[in-house]
């Protein structure tokens, strides 16, 4: 192992610990059906309602702004269109880590974010369509008819930056623009119904605030706690396999920097560090620290630890993704996302979820 990675990965083992549960440890405390009331409550207040209502106000801002660069095209609309684009993906990584409930209903995560398309389907039929103009395309209603690859934030980044975005500036309304715009408009509209769903008090957040019979989410306290730790877990694998191990799988290993999610617009990495940032904010929101034992709470300064870690390496990385994977140093640097990423996911499965009571044998890593 190089010798970055190995100073990184002992620096981590030093300041955490040994891996594992200690055998002297008092046994997980019963947990509480009222101490999973306040869990989910923190989670569904503090963290997923807060998440999807400033993905919906960004996203509405990127509207705004794809409206105003159809009107009147420059280097200025242009500039602040992809900023606001850069910022609606950014709010979007954040709480994509939410791959449960509403959003993976009537394809919504989809129409916001169509990826991994490891086939490249997506990217044939928005050129397709900027090469062969269909007026169906421009209206967010009609637009909602048609593949969800066409709909969401990765064709609007080619529309943005791809092949031919010097169009943008050629004439007011051009097909293009006004196709990213019927994008945007389709990704608010989305957001903006997530953020309405979750704020129903009478709908999925009273079944997730209230684990028992009654509920047609989770029947007890036990499912409630469990789900939480999917949400940790599953999140901590998508984001080492769709935004490191996409284009990236070591050293040793080809690399295909065009694979990389948003490599045209430079945001492959920061769409990681979102990522790892809401996993973070899940874990410090929902105050699951406060479910454990006293002597077992060091497991999760032990995951924040490497969650910083991961987040300032990944904030230090060349957002050229394709100078990233041949440039010795930024290697080292993928090597140590790759190395505690996984480390991030052993820590979440077996380390909290055994401080949480979840029986020996339970796990929900996909064993990579």
């Amino acid at each position: 192992m190089r010798k970055l990675i190995s100073a990184l990965a002992l620096s981590a083992l030093s300041a955490t610990g040994a891996f594992g549960q200690d055998a002297n440890l008092a046994p997980p405390k019963p947990i509480t059906l009222e101490e999973t009331k306040t869990l989910m409550a923190h989670v569904v207040d503090d963290f997923i309602r807060p998440g999807y209502r400033t993905l919906s106000t960004s996203s509405s801002r990127l509207t705004n702004a794809m409206m105003e660069l159809c009107s009147k095209p420059s280097d200025d609309t242009l500039a602040a269109a992809r900023a606001a684009f850069e910022a609606t993906a950014i709010d979007w990584a954040r709480i994509e880590v939410v791959r449960v409930g509403p959003v993976i209903e009537e394809n919504r995560f989809e129409r916001i974010l169509f990826y991994p398309d490891r086939k490249g389907t997506g990217l044939r039929q928005v050129q397709a369509l900027l090469a062969n103009p269909d007026e169906s395309a421009t209206s967010p209603v009609s637009l909602r008819d048609k593949s969800v690859a066409m709909q969401g934030l990765g064709a609007l980044e080619f529309v943005l930056y791809g092949t031919g975005s010097e169009e943008l500036l050629a004439k007011p309304d051009s097909f293009r623009c006004r196709y990213g715009l019927a994008v945007a408009g389709s990704v608010q509209r989305v957001a903006t119904e997530l953020s309405q769903i979750w704020d129903d008090p009478q709908g999925i957040q009273k079944d997730w605030k209230n684990p028992g019979p009654d509920s047609a989410v989770y029947r007890d306290q036990n499912e409630a706690v469990t789900g939480v730790l999917g949400i940790l877990v599953h999140s901590a694998e998508a984001l080492r396999d769709q935004r490191i191990e996409s284009f990236y799988k070591g050293e040793d290993n080809n690399t295909f920097a065009k694979q990389a999610l948003f490599w045209r617009s430079g945001l492959t990495f920061r769409m990681l560090t979102g990522n790892l940032m809401g996993v973070q904010a899940l874990i410090d929101r929902s105050a699951i620290r406060d479910l454990l034992n006293d002597d077992q709470r060091s497991i999760v300064s032990s995951i924040d630890f490497v969650l910083k870690s991961l987040i300032r390496v990944s904030q230090n990385m060349e957002p050229n993704v394709e100078m990233a994977v041949s440039t010795e140093a930024e290697r080292q640097k993928l090597d140590f996302l790759l190395l505690n990423t996984r480390d991030l996911i052993l820590r979440l499965n077996d380390d909290l979820g055994g401080g949480l009571g979840l029986g020996a044998g339970f796990s929900f890593s996909d064993g990579d």
